[in-house]
C-alpha cells in the first residue's frame, strides 16, 4: 500500500514539473513595414477615419445605382470565387478545432467477452478497461501548433475579405462599363441620324448637279462607320454584361441588364485614409501579416524537438469469468505510466529544420513588407490618375463643345457652298471622337475610383 502511494505521488510531482515548463520558441512580433505620414499624391484630399473592426462597404452605394447595388449585394452570396474563399476559411477553422484538442488527454473504453472449449471443457472471460493518454505541452509544442492554426484561419479571413472586395470591385467595374457602352449606344444612335441627314444633303445638292458624286460617296461612308462602331459597342456591351452574370454566379444564357439610355454617370468623392491605417483595412497586408505569425509558430515547433517528449498513461479495468463479477473490487486492475523519448543523433535533422523554419519567416517577413510597399503604390497610381482624370475631363467637355459647333458650322457653310464636305467630315470625326472620349474619361474616373477603394480596403467614415 505504501508503494502505491509513492507511486501516486512521484506521478503528481511529474504532472506539476511537466505542466509548468516553458514555451520554446521567438515570442513574436509584428514585422516592421514602411509607413509614411501622408501620401504623396494626396494633395487637398480629406482625411478618413477607418477603423479595422469596420465592415468593408457597403462602397457600391457611392455611385447612386439602385441595380448596381442589388448586384453587389449577390456577389457575397452566389459568387464562386467568394464560395471558394469561405470554405477555405471553414477548413482553416476546422484545423485550429482538431490541433486544439491534442491539448486535452485522449479516453478510451473498450471491453469483451471470449468464450473457449474443448470436447471436455469449455470456459469464458470477460474484460473492461478504460484507458487514458497524455502527452503533455511541456516545451510549448502543441500550443505554438495551435497558435500557428489561428494565425492561419486569421489569414484565411482575411482572404475572405479579399476575394470579397475583389469580386465586388470586378462587379463594379463591369457593370459601369456596361452603362458606359449604354451611353455611348445613345450618342451613336443620334450621330447616325446626323450623319443620314448630312447624305441627305449631299444627295439633293448632287441631284441638283452643285457638288460631285464624290461628296455622296465620302457621307455614305462617313454615316457606314458610325453604323460600324454602333454594333462594336453593342458587342462589348453583350460581353461586359456576361462578366456581370459570372460575377453573380449565373449563366449568361439566363440573365440580362435593361438598357438604360437616360443613365447619368456618377463619379463619387472618396476620402483619403491615413497610411497608418492603411495596414489595418486592406484584406491582403492583413492576411500577409497572419502568415508571418503562423511561420514564427513554427520555428517554436521546430526547436521543440531538441527536447524530449513526454507521454503518461493511465488504466484502469477489471477482468472476470463471469460478467456479472466485472463491479466487483476483488477483479479490479489499474495501471499509470510514465514514459519519454530523446532523441540522442539525428546528424543535424532537427538543426536542420530549424533552419528552415526561420528560412521561411523570413521569407513571409519579405513577403508581407512587399504587399505593403505595392499597397502604397497602389494607392499612389490612383490618387495622381483620379486627379489627372478630373483635370482631362474637364478639358475634353470644353473640346467637345467647341468640336460640336464647328460641325455644324461647317455643315450650314457646305450647304452654302462655302466649303469643300471634306470639311464637313473632318469636323463630324472629330466632334465623334471628342464625344466618346469624354464617355471614356467619365468611365475612367469611375473605375478609379473603384480601384481606389479597393486600395484603401473598401471601407472609411466620410468624416473624421
Amino acid at each position: 500500500m505504501r508503494l502505491h502511494h509513492l507511486t501516486l505521488r512521484a506521478i503528481g510531482a511529474a504532472l506539476v514539473l511537466l505542466t509548468s515548463g516553458c514555451a520554446v520558441g521567438p515570442s513574436y512580433q509584428r514585422p516592421g513595414a514602411p509607413v509614411d505620414s501622408a501620401y504623396k499624391e494626396a494633395g487637398d484630399w480629406v482625411t478618413a477615419a477607418p477603423a479595422d473592426a469596420l465592415e468593408r462597404g457597403p462602397w457600391w452605394q457611392l455611385f447612386n445605382d439602385v441595380e448596381l447595388n442589388d448586384l453587389a449585394a449577390r456577389v457575397e452570396v452566389s459568387n464562386q470565387n467568394v464560395a471558394a474563399a469561405v470554405a477555405g476559411y471553414a477548413q482553416a477553422r476546422a484545423l485550429v478545432s482538431q490541433q486544439n484538442a491534442a491539448l486535452f488527454p485522449s479516453v478510451s473504453l473498450t471491453g469483451g467477452v471470449n468464450r473457449s472449449g474443448n470436447p471436455v471443457s469449455n470456459a469464458s472471460s470477460s474484460q473492461v478497461n478504460l484507458a487514458g493518454t497524455w502527452a503533455p505541452d511541456v516545451w510549448g509544442r502543441l500550443g505554438r501548433v495551435v497558435d500557428g492554426a489561428s494565425a492561419s484561419a486569421s489569414a484565411s479571413a482575411a482572404d475572405l475579405a479579399g476575394a470579397k472586395l475583389s469580386a465586388q470591385g470586378a462587379l463594379a467595374v463591369s457593370y459601369l462599363s456596361l452603362r458606359q457602352q449604354d451611353a455611348q449606344l445613345v450618342l451613336l444612335a443620334s450621330t447616325v441620324q446626323a450623319y443620314g441627314r448630312a447624305l441627305e444633303i449631299t444627295q439633293n445638292r448632287y441631284d441638283a448637279g452643285i457638288v460631285a458624286k464624290t461628296d455622296v460617296l465620302q457621307a455614305q461612308t462617313q454615316l457606314f462607320n458610325a453604323k460600324l462602331q454602333e454594333a462594336g459597342i453593342k458587342r462589348q456591351r453583350a460581353q461586359f454584361e456576361h462578366a456581370v452574370a459570372v460575377l453573380v454566379g449565373q449563366s449568361p444564357s439566363s440573365f440580362a441588364i435593361p438598357a438604360k439610355p437616360e443613365w447619368l454617370p456618377q463619379v463619387p468623392d472618396v476620402p483619403l485614409g491615413l497610411p497608418s491605417t492603411l495596414l489595418q483595412r486592406r484584406p491582403d497586408i492583413a492576411a500577409a501579416e497572419r502568415r508571418v505569425a503562423a511561420a514564427n509558430e513554427q520555428i517554436g515547433v521546430a526547436q521543440s524537438a531538441y527536447y524530449p517528449s513526454v507521454i503518461l498513461n493511465a488504466s484502469a479495468g477489471s477482468a472476470s469469468s463471469r460478467i456479472a463479477d466485472l463491479l466487483r473490487a476483488s477483479t479490479g486492475v489499474w495501471a499509470l505510466g510514465l514514459s519519454a523519448a530523446q532523441v540522442v543523433f539525428d546528424a543535424g535533422a532537427i538543426s536542420a529544420k530549424v533552419d528552415g523554419a526561420k528560412a521561411a519567416h523570413a521569407q513571409t517577413v519579405a513577403l508581407y513588407r512587399q504587399v505593403v510597399l505595392t499597397a502604397f503604390q497602389g494607392v499612389e497610381d490612383q490618387l495622381v490618375a483620379t486627379a489627372v482624370l478630373k483635370e482631362q475631363e474637364q478639358l475634353n467637355q470644353q473640346a467637345a463643345q467647341t468640336a460640336k459647333q464647328v460641325e455644324a458650322q461647317l455643315l450650314n457653310r457646305y450647304r452654302s457652298g462655302q466649303v469643300n464636305y471634306s470639311d464637313v467630315l473632318a469636323a463630324q470625326t472629330t466632334a465623334l471622337n471628342a464625344r466618346i472620349s469624354l464617355g471614356q474619361i467619365l468611365l475612367s474616373r469611375q473605375t478609379t475610383a473603384v480601384a481606389l477603394i479597393q486600395s484603401l480596403g473598401g471601407g472609411w467614415h466620410s468624416t473624421p
